[in-house]
């Protein structure tokens, strides 16, 4: 009778341990990886709170303490804890670098404008490899040609790239006739306005 007492004992801890703690322990956590997802939607939700304020701030006034503060006060979040302070401290400085990255770029396609500007001002004639007459380059990979198409002349404003030492055009880019450049001429004075307007609210 004890053998067989013993045995039914082993088995009810058996069974306990195997089905019933578990069972007990996901009861602790209702939701499983809950508080995880909790974690992330936080951490989401604090990086779109501080890019909004970098957005909208003078960065040569703001600091890294002024972002936090506005955060915290946006979202009721203390963020003076210090995986809260280190979280925002990366998300500034990713904001800084491709703000960097952006002004650099910008700066090189200022360079590349202001280079075909010079160009166009050449009055040496220049030619390409099929001939056509180039008018200036706006930049190294933009042009203005005069091309002959079906007994035609169309002005060209393209873009190229370079294959085998030659420079080819590409899709990008567009030919007007002489009816359509003359209507482009006429309202470039409009253009131009529209350009200074936009130009004056940035």
């Amino acid at each position: 009778m004890e053998y067989h007492h013993a045995y039914t004992i082993a088995i009810i801890s058996s069974i306990f341990i195997e089905f019933i703690t578990p069972i007990i322990r996901f009861g602790q956590n209702p939701g499983g990886k809950k508080p995880q997802k909790m974690e992330k939607e936080t951490k989401e939700k604090i990086e779109k709170t501080v890019i909004e304020i970098l957005n909208e701030s003078d960065m040569k006034e703001i600091t890294e303490f002024k972002v936090r503060k506005l955060a915290s006060e946006k979202l009721g979040i203390d963020l003076s804890e210090k995986s809260h302070k280190a979280f925002v401290r990366s998300v500034v400085e990713k904001f800084l670098e491709e703000e960097r990255a952006r002004e650099y770029e910008n700066s090189q396609v200022n360079k590349e404008e202001e280079d075909g500007d010079k160009d166009c001002g050449k009055g040496n004639k220049e030619f390409d490899d099929d001939g056509d007459h180039i008018i200036c380059r706006l930049s190294d990979k933009r042009r203005v040609t005069i091309q002959e198409f079906k007994g035609k002349a169309l002005v060209s404003i393209r873009e190229y790239y370079k294959k085998d030492g030659k420079e080819l055009p590409t899709s990008k880019g567009i030919s007007l006739t002489d009816e359509q450049w003359s209507t482009f001429k006429k309202n470039m004075p409009a253009i131009e306005n529209a350009v200074k307007k936009m130009e004056s609210r940035v």
